[in-house]
């Protein structure tokens, strides 16, 4: 072909349109080919991303202890019975130093659950006793004003229960046949003191034991005059406590009219338990105060502690002596003690809140936490307790110093371990159910009343009555017990539950500090 016709196909504006329509088309397909492979780029970096999420944000599964079948989202009370839930995930934070033992809780979970930690230390502990008791007259400045002759109550000068009298005052006048023969008696021997000295001497002595002074006496035997009404004067001061007689009564020789009670001093009488005797010794000094005299503190020295216990209550009286010279103490006021007895043979061992510690009835159980964690984790650790000091415990064997113990939510964890599998309080060595029961108190004594009628039960394996949520925590054989006869022994003890009450006799005969209804 020569270079003419080349030309001229070259010209030819079929060619030159054909030739733009292939070149577009070529471009348009380079084009499309390089965004189906950055789509599928993207789309590959994007499975990827979904693929490799981080499963740590996944929510935490709140369940119940008692009702495992409950899965929520967020915290909150069970439907069925009310309880705190607790977080199911209690591990697979992915720690490798995390006990295989030990129960874990994220750190958000642990703040829901509302778990405290403490670090325990040594200390010298000092036992807070608590007593109640009330004011008694002092029985050795007490007086029975009797009568020394037969006869007829001829006149009263004390008439009512309260009234105070002084010594050597009169308080009744007596006629007596019988004083009046012995008068008359006198006078004839008195005639005849020459002839028989000694039987005047012995009507003298008889008169005497008549409560006739040695005036009285002469004044007869001078004027020849004689009566039949004598005067029983007082042989102390003091207030009244009894009043035995009326005017117009019989009275015989040793008649009791009147009992005298000297309250210059006082005796505050409290009821001490057989747990706290070994603290309390005769000659510590007591505190005290009165419900009836607020912003008052009194004291005294224990001057006697009773050896024999009352058996139904199972106290000792501790009894403190006390001035009292405006006698604004007076008997049955009550009054409530608190002793500071330092345990001088407990110095220097660890002290921890009771709080921390859950009862099963052959264990006391704490929770620590494992040092040195990403994640909070806690292992159960059973320890050996010392005496209580109120709201503490001298631990002598199980926990060391620096440890640090769980102090507030220590029963959530525990759940969190039954649900686990893993060792807990209520785990099938220990045996028993576990369940918690509303009671109504208002004190310590309370809580004794309460944990002491449960503990009777047969089958109750342990019985903790927390004062502030008044909810009583229970340990049970289901085969002996149950919680409902366990609710019927403690309201016959005095104790409201949910389903049992309390009779009126019952609850009356509680003390004023114990009064818990409105």
């Amino acid at each position: 072909m020569d270079n003419n016709r080349i030309k001229e196909i070259r010209n030819n504006p079929y060619f030159r349109n054909g030739l733009i329509l292939l070149i577009g088309i070529f471009l348009g397909w380079l084009l499309f080919s390089s965004g189906n492979r950055k789509g599928s780029s993207l789309h590959t970096a994007s499975s990827e991303e979904i693929h490799n999420h981080d499963h740590s944000n996944d929510p935490t599964v709140w369940t119940c202890s008692m009702h495992p079948q409950i899965r929520m989202e967020e915290p909150g009370d069970c439907p069925l019975c009310g309880m705190d839930l607790i977080p199911l995930q209690t591990t697979g934070s992915g720690d490798t130093s995390v006990d295989p033992e030990a129960i874990q809780l994220s750190a958000e979970a642990a703040a829901l659950a509302h778990v405290q930690t403490t670090v325990v230390s040594r200390q010298n502990p000092v036992k807070e006793i608590q007593l109640y008791g009330t004011i008694h007259v002092d029985e050795r400045l007490s007086q029975s004003q009797t009568s020394h002759v037969s006869g007829r109550i001829e006149k009263l000068f004390v008439t009512f229960t309260g009234e105070t009298v002084r010594k050597g005052q009169p308080i009744a006048t007596i006629y007596s046949p019988d004083l009046l023969n012995a008068q008359q008696e006198l006078i004839e021997a008195y005639k005849m003191k020459d002839l028989q000295p000694t039987l005047l001497q012995a009507v003298r002595d008889k008169l005497r034991l008549w409560k006739l002074t040695d005036e009285q006496i002469a004044r007869i035997e001078q004027s020849g005059e004689v009566s039949p009404l004598i005067d029983v004067v007082a042989t102390t001061s003091g207030i009244v406590i009894s009043k035995n007689v009326n005017q117009g009564d019989y009275v015989n020789t040793g008649t009791v009219l009147f009992d005298i009670a000297n309250l210059s001093q006082v005796w505050a009488v409290f009821d001490a338990y057989e747990s706290d005797l070994p603290f309390l010794k005769v000659g510590d000094r007591l505190e005290y105060t009165l419900q009836s005299i607020p912003g008052k503190t009194f004291s005294g020295k224990i001057s006697f502690i009773n050896p024999i216990l009352d058996p139904s209550t199972r106290t000792a009286k501790v009894r403190v002596e006390t001035a009292n010279p405006n006698l604004g103490l007076k008997p049955e006021m009550y009054a409530n003690a608190i002793i500071q007895a330092p345990l001088k043979q407990y110095n220097n061992e660890v002290v921890i809140p009771k709080s921390a510690i859950l009862w099963t009835g052959k264990r006391s159980i704490v929770y620590v936490k494992q040092p040195d964690t990403d994640t909070p984790a806690f292992l159960l650790r059973e320890v050996e307790l010392g005496p209580s000091l109120g709201d503490a415990y001298v631990v002598l064997n199980g926990i060391r110093e620096g440890d640090e113990i769980v102090t507030n939510g220590a029963f959530t964890i525990d759940a969190s371990a039954q649900l686990a599998g893993k060792r807990s309080m209520m785990n099938k060595e220990e045996g028993g159910e576990h369940a918690m029961l509303t009671v109504q108190g208002l004190c310590e004594m309370c809580t004794d009343r309460i944990e002491k009628a449960a503990k009777s039960v047969a089958g109750v394996i342990s019985a903790s009555w927390d004062i502030k949520t008044k909810e009583l925590h229970l340990s049970f054989d289901p085969v002996k017990t149950s919680v409902d006869n366990v609710a019927k022994v403690i309201a016959k003890a005095g104790h409201d539950t949910e389903k049992y009450k309390a009779d009126k006799d019952t609850y009356d005969a509680l003390p004023a500090c114990c009064k818990y209804r409105d």
